[in-house]
C-alpha cells in the first residue's frame, strides 16, 4: 500500500492575513476600523494597529464579533 507524503499547510506570518476572513461584510468592517484607527493614531503603522487589533482579540478570548467598533477602538487604542 502506497502513501502520499505528508504535506504541512503553509502558514503565513503576516498578521493581516491572519486577521482577514472570506465574510465580504467582514473585511469591510475591517476596513471602516482600520482607517478609523489610522485617523486616529496617524503616527503607528498600518502593521502597529493590526497587531494591536489582534491582541485586543487573544485578550476577548479569541474574538472581537460581540465587541462594538467603539470598544474595540478604545481597547485598540490603550494598546497603540
Amino acid at each position: 500500500e502506497k502513501f502520499l507524503p505528508k504535506t504541512s499547510a503553509s502558514f503565513s506570518t503576516n498578521s493581516y492575513d491572519a486577521f482577514i476572513v472570506p465574510n465580504t461584510l467582514n473585511l469591510s468592517s475591517f476596513t471602516k476600523l482600520l482607517k478609523k484607527l489610522q485617523e486616529i493614531h496617524p503616527e503607528a503603522s498600518r502593521d502597529r494597529i493590526v497587531d494591536a487589533l489582534l491582541e485586543v482579540r487573544k485578550n476577548n478570548k479569541g474574538i472581537l464579533s460581540g465587541l462594538s467598533i467603539n470598544s474595540i477602538v478604545r481597547r485598540t487604542s490603550e494598546i497603540l
